[in-house]
């Protein structure tokens, strides 16, 4: 494997903490240059259901956390609206961990393909030490990073088995907002009906777990 921390770690990290420390001092990632910051993670490290984002956002990059603007706000208004407190019942992290640059006079673009891949070990490795039961990935980019699929619309709302746990492919909240309509069949409606069967998943996979 290509990535040298983990070539010294080959059992893996002995804790979250651990783990952040050492990605927050990483300078030969590929965004680095960039000058942007390490945005790891939010929420509990306890959850048993795990959100997993496309890359930090400008809010994201300068308050140091996922989902904290408003993409996060509504995915925030999303989860409480099947009960579920984005604090306390949920780890919410990403698939690329610094802003990527603008390109072509645009402020922002998505992750490459070879960014995702440069990330995804350290993303496995938060998996592994959460351990959660259920994975909500929005949006293509977490989709292409944990299943290698992409194709959302295809992908939203199916279960895939992940390692003994959990998969589902959800749209991204900014794409929600980009199209606002709650009409039957419209990106809101099917994201209410995904989260609710999340909802169902979660508190089947909880009860089998207790």
């Amino acid at each position: 494997m290509q990535f040298g921390l983990f070539e010294e770690r080959p059992q893996g990290f002995a804790s979250l903490d651990e783990l952040v420390a050492v990605m927050m001092k990483l300078e030969d990632d590929p965004l680095f240059p960039a000058g942007t910051n390490m945005v790891i993670y939010r929420g509990n490290p306890r959850a048993k259901l795990m959100i997993i984002g496309e890359a930090p956002g400008t809010e994201e990059d300068r308050q140091g956390k996922p989902f904290v603007g408003r993409s996060g706000q509504l995915l925030d208004q999303i989860l409480q609206s099947v009960k579920i407190d984005p604090e306390q019942d949920v780890f919410i992290t990403n698939a690329v961990f610094r802003l990527p640059p603008g390109d072509d006079g645009k402020p922002l673009r998505k992750p490459t393909t070879d960014e995702i891949i440069y990330y995804k070990p350290y993303l496995l490795e938060i998996i592994r030490l959460v351990d959660p039961l259920v994975m909500l990935l929005t949006g293509n980019v977490a989709t292409e990073s944990l299943l290698e699929k992409t194709g959302i619309t295809k992908l939203r709302g199916q279960w895939f088995p992940w390692q003994g746990r959990w998969a589902m492919p959800i749209f991204h909240p900014a794409y929600l907002l980009r199209n606002p309509s709650r009409e039957p069949g419209s990106p809101k409606a099917l994201m209410w009906q995904d989260i609710r069967e999340a909802r169902r998943k979660y508190d089947e996979l909880l009860g089998r777990a207790q």
